[in-house]
């Protein structure tokens, strides 16, 4: 249940600049202590573990390496999502789509990591013409390099301006010599306002509008392999949560959960990381950064996922050590029973809102209401390549450019109800669900008790 949209935890990060090296924490802001910020920090996880096994607990020694399971995605998928992207525009009468600098769509359409912090790059995607690229002229080398690995290869254009040269008209030109002089083009939502800004003002013949018809619209509709991908990162997270719940005992600090937590990414293979919030931390959603202790008879919390060819899974599994109290079972089974009523829901055709209605109506007739009172946040958010992303289970769709969303098959969503009692404890459950066909399933199976939260996974 992240604090905030996945691109934004990476705005800063090289990960969207190049092949991917660090990533930092979605709940890096919140952390789990001063002085375990650095270790709760992400630690590159994405190569097996060459750790002996010897050093590690044994449930973790013995997870199976799972990387190799993992089919990257060709030019050939990427040229069917530019394909669908164009069908979009015309269906939307937007002429064009612009994505600058670094955004997860430029990876998404064209595998392309672009960088340039306050210089712009921008890939353009014309719904009847061929692709361009606007870069800076000294970087025009590189972006040949970029663009020719790329589902574009040598058929993309490079429009290049010197330093002391405006971007914004390269691009303008760029669109004018596209026969788009007076077109209606889609901003990336994620642009940063400055780029947007100066292409507004450098080329006032033009509408602005936002491109997330095209690009959500896109993403939103997951094919078989990018569920294939979330299927595989919730597996690992599940057994990653699994083995290190199997290998904690009382005094272990959140910073040595953090370590375990590193450990076990490494030996699956993926990049992974999760919060942890003990106790009366548990009923903070979003935890706290105070040190935590373990104890026999404490409450945990671990939230977060890991990344499969670039999609995310997001789970939440709240867990006893030791034993529950009934209070404690009342509220898990409460909070179960919601989102199975999601599950039973959410379907092609179902307002995303009335899914948040359905799970949110058993808490609030549990006894845990009205409204927000102790299932204090939104049902879930769409996830993929971004762990926020277009849509989500609420009302009015976070007031984004389609306040009232229907599900459609293929769409892939949190699921992720809770109950937070203020200086007790907190209960979330967290699975990510798929629309199907006919209905919807969830990627990983229910917990089934605070107790044994794994069941008899396999």
């Amino acid at each position: 249940m992240p604090a905030k949209h996945y691109s934004e935890r990476h705005k800063d990060s090289k990960r969207r600049i190049m092949p991917s090296n660090h990533a930092l924490s979605r709940r890096g802001f919140l952390g789990t202590s001063a002085a375990a910020a650095a270790s709760a920090a992400f630690t590159p996880s994405y190569a097996a573990s060459a750790e002996p096994a010897a050093s590690l607990p044994p449930a973790i020694a013995a997870l199976p390496v799972l990387s190799a399971q993992a089919r990257p995605f060709t030019n050939a998928e990427r040229l069917a999502r530019i394909d669908r992207a164009q069908q979009l525009m015309a269906a939307t009468k937007i002429d064009a789509i612009i994505l600058a600098n670094s955004t997860t769509s430029s990876v998404y359409f064209a595998d392309l990591r672009l960088n340039g912090g306050e210089r712009l790059w921008a890939l353009v995607i014309p719904a009847k013409a061929k692709p361009f690229l606007v870069c800076p002229a000294f970087e025009e080398g590189r972006a040949r390099e970029l663009l020719n690995a790329g589902p574009f290869g040598k058929d993309a254009d490079v429009l290049v301006w010197q330093e002391d040269e405006s971007p914004f008209a390269a691009l303008g030109k760029g669109l004018a010599d596209r026969g788009l002089t007076s077109a209606t083009v889609g901003l990336d939502e994620n642009m940063k306002f400055v780029f947007a800004e100066g292409i507004r003002a450098a080329n006032p013949h033009l509408n602005i509008v936002s491109a997330s018809p095209v690009t959500a619209g896109c993403r939103m509709i997951k094919d078989l392999h990018e569920i294939e991908c979330l299927r595989l990162a919730c597996r690992a997270t599940l057994l990653v949560y699994r083995a290190v719940a199997q290998s904690l005992h009382p005094g272990m600090t959140t910073a040595k959960v953090q370590s375990l937590i590193a450990a076990a990414y490494r030996r699956v293979g993926f990049e992974g990381e999760a919060s942890l919030n003990i106790d009366e931390f548990t009923a903070l959603p979003h935890g706290s950064r105070q040190q935590q202790t373990l104890r026999e008879g404490s409450i945990l919390m671990l939230d977060d996922g890991c990344e499969v060819e670039g999609y995310t899974s997001d789970i939440t599994r709240t867990f006893v050590l030791g034993k529950a109290t009934d209070k404690m079972k009342s509220v898990f089974d409460l909070v179960r029973r919601a989102q199975f009523a999601a599950v039973q829901t959410a379907r092609p055709g179902v307002p995303t809102a009335n899914v948040d209605a359905a799970a949110r109506k058993i808490i609030v007739d549990g006894g845990y209401g009205p409204g927000y009172t102790y299932f204090s946040h939104r049902l879930g958010h769409g996830i993929g390549m971004d762990m926020h992303e277009w849509p989500y289970f609420v009302k009015n769709n976070m007031f984004g450019y389609d306040p009232n969303p229907h599900l459609q098959a293929g769409n892939l969503l949190s699921d992720e109800p809770g109950v937070y009692i203020r200086g007790e404890f907190g209960i979330r459950l967290e699975d990510d669900l798929l629309v199907t066909e006919s209905g919807s399933e969830l990627l990983t199976p229910q917990s089934p008790s605070l107790e044994d939260p794994f069941g008899n996974m396999a």
